[in-house]
């Protein structure tokens, strides 16, 4: 299945790059995550280890400051033992469970980082968590602060609905998934980080231009499809996740496996050539502001693409 979702995805013709510190950040990340206690055996470090944080963020942040590189790397890696404990260790399967779960991590993002009100006690997620808003306050920029606390709280809620899913054997409606996949896919707060490193992040005006808030979504639904077609092969191999582009797909339709995998194939061909004359048309009439907005968003598109052709993650 690897295979044929990389012949049938368009690559996205952007350049490539990667951040020159980004092996320096790897290691640097995992200790982060080791001091928090987000990983705490052997087997946990080498699941980190093998997501490759720093290689994604690396490529979706290659001209970035290095400390926005360890920041967005950092953040990578929370969501990375976040997913795991959802999907692999089976806390997103019970909304019991999972419930009290994310409203301590709401505790903690009400407080947006502040240094001097002490967070909940929440264990290591949740001290991760508040390191991760206390390092983003420090960048004194209030907007872009809330804007990663607010995704961060929409990543947390759309969990619940994923686990609500997972207890029903739900398969949702396609509108519903990839409406919510944007979400669960915590790609908008990685987008929010990625502007920060930025020496010139836009600016109020230019985040609420809608152009860029409709490309904004396109370039959330493309690396979120394209990491379903990468990982569809490993959340398949027992019972098909619910929450994956083809297998919504193939309940909606009646279709095989093969033919649904062709389908979000196409869905993601049909997408990136939306993309590409939506940014032809903003970068045309758009300022230098826009232009670096576009950029980060191009990275990310082709960063999640050559980051899941090698993703030890997937194997």
């Amino acid at each position: 299945m690897r295979d044929f979702a990389i012949s049938a995805l368009r690559e996205p013709p952007f350049p490539t790059g990667r951040h020159g510190a980004t092996d320096q950040v790897a290691s640097e990340s995992i200790e982060w995550a080791r001091t928090f206690g987000l990983v705490d055996s052997s087997q946990r470090v080498h699941r980190l280890e093998r997501a490759d944080a720093a290689g994604l963020a690396g490529r979706a942040c290659p001209d970035g400051s290095v400390d926005g590189l360890r920041l967005l790397t950092d953040l990578i890696s929370w969501l990375f033992v976040m997913d795991d404990a959802c999907d692999e260790d089976g806390l997103g399967a019970d909304p019991a469970r999972l419930g009290p779960a994310i409203s301590t991590l709401l505790d903690v993002l009400d407080r947006c980082g502040d240094p001097y009100v002490a967070p909940p006690a929440v264990g290591p997620l949740g001290d991760a968590l508040h390191d991760l808003c206390r390092r983003t306050r420090l960048h004194d920029h209030a907007g872009l602060l809330l804007r990663f606390v607010s995704q961060m709280r929409e990543y947390l809620l759309a969990l619940l609905w994923e686990a609500g899913n997972r207890e029903r054997r739900r398969v949702p409606e396609v509108a519903e998934y990839v409406q919510l996949r944007r979400h669960i896919g915590g790609v908008h707060p990685c987008l929010t980080l990625t502007d920060l490193a930025s020496t010139r992040p836009s600016g109020p005006a230019q985040r609420a231009d809608p152009g860029l808030v409709a490309l904004d979504l396109l370039a959330v639904d493309l690396v979120c499809w394209c990491n379903d077609l990468f990982s569809y092969g490993k959340e398949s191999q027992a019972d098909p996740d619910a929450h994956n582009l083809v297998t919504v797909l193939a309940k909606d339709s009646g279709t095989d496996e093969v033919t649904a995998l062709r389908s979000a194939a196409h869905r993601f061909n049909q997408g990136l050539a939306t993309y590409l004359d939506a940014e032809g048309a903003l970068r045309a009439a758009g300022d230098d502001g826009i232009r670096d907005a576009l950029a980060a968003r191009r990275n990310w598109v082709r960063a999640t693409y050559d980051w899941s052709v090698v993703a030890a993650r997937y194997a």
